[in-house]
């Protein structure tokens, strides 16, 4: 028995044709880093552009929306199909998908190139976007498509694992945090996640993650908290940030999915229209959020998480920009501006709170409304929790996380991410287009 398996992992060791695997694998995770090193990079440098332009020519900025929108939702459409939205649905709609060529629609170098893009492009218009979920559809794109030249690539059961590799390196890579990348592929994007290859996704996923970070430098995502707080000392603000951002972010979560579906047929008849109208929503908001809600609120948060302030009406004008910004059908995340409206969320609840650190309550903030999104309590804990280079604060973090989930799921019974890929798959599946791998 032992011999046996000593043979057989000997061979597996000396195999070449496992070596050639193995050397693409890990080539494509290199270089999908430095692209979401790029990507991070010109998505910053756009949402910084917008933001200067508004300081300069706050007329030239309120106009910019509708027609920045308008404008990708043409591209989109005319060029760049399979493109549009957050991109997680994509690729979570992408593992049930059994034809190539169905796949091949949403999984693609073309679609990845679109992607960063038009997100950049949105991110020059204002909308209320964020690039972490975008890089997860461009990770899953760039990996899927190695199947094109690698043979031994074409298995079912690859096919996952390189669309699930792909996605977690992305998160690795777009928020820095390698940990957080393999949680999501497991509690996200798969449901049947395989051990076997979970050497796989670790090694992408770690040199997504360290390419980036070499490109891109040591750095924690919305800077450093050294607040501490017991869980003992915490509950009120443990329960109140659960609770309410369990809620906020089930009711939001509820809107997207809702509104996808009624907008659906209009979409397809009138993109331009209503990517035009959405934008118009967007100057609103910005002029009344006196420019808050414009782009991905990264700055916002991490001036919240630093101590700083903002309006008590942002994190729900920030909302409702992230709504009308993702019913536009462009392309562009979540993640961010969510997290920016948890952070928003937590600094209006610390002013009922005054015996407990302020940025303490902000960082549950974010905790309790990201899950209250996306459902995905240990993901949630994970990226602040890195984000912020706060370990200290991991129980009252994931207290919050989990009070966030369960009432989260009392409003919205199914996680966005994975209604949004079932109104996806309903559709973009056709019978005629039925060709099984």
């Amino acid at each position: 028995m032992y011999k046996r398996h000593y043979h057989r992992t000997k061979r597996r060791l000396l195999s070449v044709n496992k070596w050639k695997v193995r050397i693409v694998l890990w080539g494509s995770a290199i270089s999908l880093g430095l692209i979401a090193a790029f990507f991070a990079l010109a998505s910053h440098h756009a949402d910084g552009l917008y933001h200067q332009l508004y300081r300069d020519q706050p007329l030239i900025a309120y106009a910019l929306p509708p027609i920045g929108l308008s404008l990708i939702a043409w591209l989109t459409r005319r060029f760049f199909q399979g493109s549009e939205g957050s991109g997680i649905p994509q690729a979570i709609a992408a593992l049930s998908m059994t034809s190539h060529v169905m796949r091949s629609k949403v999984l693609s170098i073309k679609v990845a190139a679109a992607k960063i893009l038009l997100t950049a492009l949105g991110l020059l218009s204002g909308a209320s976007i964020g690039r972490e979920g975008p890089t997860v559809h461009v990770g899953a794109s760039i990996l899927y498509s190695l199947r094109k030249f690698m043979p031994n690539l074409r298995s079912r059961d690859m096919t996952r694992v390189l669309i699930l590799a792909g996605g977690a390196a992305g998160i690795s890579a777009a928020f820095n945090t390698p940990l957080a990348g393999i949680i999501f592929a497991i509690e996200e994007m798969s449901r049947s996640f395989d051990e076997r290859k979970s050497g796989t996704l670790l090694i992408t996923v770690v040199l997504a993650g360290v390419t980036a970070l070499s490109v891109l430098g040591e750095y924690t995502y919305f800077g450093h908290s050294t607040e501490s707080v017991a869980l003992s000392s915490a509950w009120i603000a443990v329960i109140a940030c659960g609770v309410t951002g369990g809620l906020l972010g089930g009711l939001f979560s509820s809107s997207l999915i809702i509104g996808t579906r009624q907008i659906a047929t209009y979409l397809s008849a009138y993109p331009i229209r209503i990517a035009f109208f959405c934008g118009l929503i967007l100057s609103l908001l910005g002029f009344l959020s006196n420019g808050q809600t414009f782009g991905t609120g990264y700055l916002e948060a991490k001036n919240l998480v630093g101590g700083g302030e903002v309006s008590a009406a942002f994190p729900f004008y920030k909302l409702l920009a992230t709504i009308a910004s993702y019913l536009s059908g462009i392309p562009g995340g979540i993640f961010a501006p969510s997290l920016s409206v948890g952070a928003g969320l937590g600094a209006d609840l610390a002013q009922f709170m005054p015996g407990i650190p302020f940025s303490a309550v902000v960082m549950l903030g974010m905790v309790g409304y990201f899950t209250g999104v996306v459902q995905t309590p240990i993901t949630a804990f994970v990226i602040v929790m890195e984000m912020t280079d706060s370990s200290s604060m991991l129980m009252p973090l994931i207290a919050t996380a989990l009070i966030a989930k369960a009432i989260s799921h009392l409003v919205c019974p199914t996680p966005i991410y994975q209604a949004l890929a079932e109104v996806y798959l309903a559709k973009t599946t056709h019978p005629d287009e039925q060709k099984t791998n």
